[in-house]
């Protein structure tokens, strides 16, 4: 946004012009590598027209190339309106029905409508997801009440075309729940591919060939510099299968105080966003079907990807709705269809 306004009415801007916009003009603590991460993104988008090396015009309007939200006030395992292999990701966290893990001594954790995944749920989601996007499920650490609806869930994934990729835990910070056998404060990220996982990881040795090929000096330069160089030469970037980057032992974000959540299962905005940019590229257009607070909308608007966030509930949907407008100051144009 920066970059576009203030190179508008511009003939042209150097990274070098960027760099000092952003760190000396702008005052921001932003690193060298990512200011040239959003150049490149313009490019890719169509926003900015690289002239020559390095150098950079502003071509197109800012309004065609905003990311896009839809909110939709219905139920998240219906997904007949989506077309086929149309959703570059998906992230949820469906409100799972294990009544014993969800009360304790007279206390009852969940307040809204439960349910257990069933084998079209996952049909559904394959079909909507194109082919090697990801599936992101926030899923209750293993225990002696869930562990066979556990094994259920990742065999209805696999039996419709998903394929197992990985499992991160959400570390919960300093946040630690008494209840059960045993003390928790994690939950478990579950990551499916459809079919084959899609190219998001830089091939380093091949990308490290491609600039010796090419006479560029690489000598203590991370697999990231060696891509930009690659970039700023209008050389080939080679990429792999697989997230984009190796994905961690485990995602460390504190959640909301209780008392400050708009509801009992609200994941942080900071966690949504490290599992957006390991998942998916810039003005792709990622899903939510259960997305309660909205916290799922206000990450993908930071990390420029398209969202569509379904709630079913309709007093969580107008929280939801209330949230996202408080927090990036939009508000939202309102149909109903039939």
């Amino acid at each position: 946004m920066n970059l576009f306004e203030y190179f508008l009415d511009e003939e042209q801007f150097s990274m070098q012009d960027a760099t000092n916009l952003v760190k000396n003009i702008k005052k921001m603590n932003v690193n060298n590598e990512s200011i040239r991460a959003r150049v490149y993104e313009g490019v890719d988008r169509g926003i900015f027209q690289k002239i020559t090396r390095g150098v950079y015009k502003v071509t197109r309007q800012l309004e065609d190339s905003e990311s896009t939200c839809l909110l939709i006030n219905g139920d998240g395992r219906d997904l007949s309106m989506i077309k086929d292999k149309s959703i570059d990701g998906i992230i949820t966290d469906h409100p799972y029905d294990l009544q014993k893990a969800l009360t304790g001594g007279n206390r009852k954790f969940a307040t809204f409508e439960l349910f257990r995944y069933e084998s079209k749920d996952f049909k559904e989601k394959q079909r909507v997801l194109k082919n090697g996007a990801f599936l992101v499920e926030f899923l209750p650490e293993e225990s002696q009440v869930n562990y066979e609806y556990l094994y259920e869930i990742k065999k209805m994934a696999q039996e419709s075309g998903l394929k197992y990729f990985a499992k991160v835990s959400w570390v919960k910070g300093n946040f630690v729940a008494n209840t059960g056998r045993k003390a928790k404060n994690s939950e478990d990220v579950m990551i499916f591919s459809n079919g084959e996982p899609r190219n998001l990881k830089l091939d380093a040795k091949k990308n490290l060939a491609i600039a010796k090929e090419n006479n560029l000096e690489v000598t203590g330069k991370s697999s990231y510099e060696i891509k930009d160089m690659l970039q700023e030469h209008n050389l080939e970037v080679a990429y792999m299968k697989g997230t984009n980057g190796m994905l961690p032992t485990a995602f460390n974000h504190q959640p909301k105080n209780v008392k400050d959540k708009i509801m009992e299962a609200e994941k942080p905005v900071e966690l949504i966003e490290e599992i957006i940019e390991y998942i998916s590229k810039p003005y792709e257009t990622l899903l939510d079907q259960f997305a309660g607070s909205g916290n799922f909308v206000i990450a993908c608007h930071n990390k420029s990807r398209n969202s569509i966030a379904i709630e079913k509930d309709n007093a969580m949907f107008q929280k939801m709705k209330n949230n996202i407008e408080e927090n990036l100051g939009v508000t939202f144009d309102e149909m109903e269809y039939e």
